[in-house]
């Protein structure tokens, strides 16, 4: 059978061309810096697939070429490698076999978004470590896989609130939750983060994956609520983005503390000026 390969950049609405490809009937799509690839059999409509990209995501370039037959239910999987940062590492379950239990992170790659293989969840990881102490309570944000809902209860915060809005997404935050046994510090929900936040406030920390005009919307609600001299560890931010985040950033009273910057993803930590 001839497959189709569709590589794709995304712009900025990269959660949703992701949500068309997997609707399209991609079984798994590899980042590539900004990149997304997937491969789809002879009977899908490529065509209609990139017009329902471009439908959400005005600003995507879509690159089409013929592939080998691939078992991408399977092959994808050789794709994906452990990866270490700071005391941590984030590992697939055929690859944590062995790994030191209180400080691996194993993320059963789902829909949801977040399997340490992407640079701006390694950029959140080491900025998270240095701020967060034990004890702290800790709000994630956009939280996909809940990654970094998991890195915070194994960094030793004493409860997390992992919030997402795609309701797909639970089941798999859920799963490696329980998976990585943080079931008791770590609580999944499904919601709006600005609608949530005033609900479980205040926290110590914050930590927020999400694409830049959602957080520019979000400063708010988040230094709501915070507790005094507390963080928020932002990601999801392309470097190109740096300059107008940072002016909105002064315009709103936050002081960066620490940037982080990996590929063309740009990271940083922020407290109240």
């Amino acid at each position: 059978m001839t497959w189709s390969s569709l590589r794709v950049d995304p712009g900025p609405d990269r959660e949703a061309v992701l949500a068309v490809l997997f609707g399209a009937g991609a079984q798994g799509v590899h980042e590539d810096g900004t990149h997304l690839v997937t491969h789809f059999p002879a009977e899908i409509d490529v065509a209609a697939v990139i017009d329902e990209v471009r439908n959400v995501s005005a600003q995507a370039t879509c690159v089409v070429a013929v592939a080998p037959a691939t078992d991408w239910s399977v092959a994808w999987r050789d794709r994906l490698v452990a990866h270490s940062v700071g005391r941590l590492t984030v590992a697939p379950p055929w690859l944590a076999e062995g790994m030191e239990p209180a400080t691996t992170i194993v993320i059963d790659p789902g829909m949801a978004f977040g399997t340490g293989d992407h640079p701006t969840t390694r950029g959140a990881l080491r900025l998270l470590e240095p701020v967060l102490a034990p004890g702290m309570v800790v709000a994630d944000l956009g939280a996909g896989s809940a990654v970094l809902a998991i890195a915070a209860a194994k960094l030793g915060a004493s409860h997390v609130f992992a919030v997402e809005y795609d309701g797909e997404a639970i089941g798999n935050a859920q799963e490696n939750v329980a998976r990585n046994g943080v079931a008791g510090v770590v609580d999944v929900f499904e919601g709006d983060a600005g609608a949530f936040l005033p609900l479980v406030a205040p926290v110590d920390l914050i930590t927020a994956n999400i694409i830049s005009s959602v957080l520019v919307e979000l400063l708010p609600a988040m230094f709501a609520a915070l507790r005094p001299g507390g963080r928020i560890v932002l990601a999801g931010i392309l470097v190109e983005e740096r300059d107008a985040m940072l002016e909105a950033l002064t315009a709103d009273g936050w002081t960066v503390l620490q940037e982080d910057t990996e590929e063309t993803w740009w990271s940083l930590t922020i407290a109240r000026s």
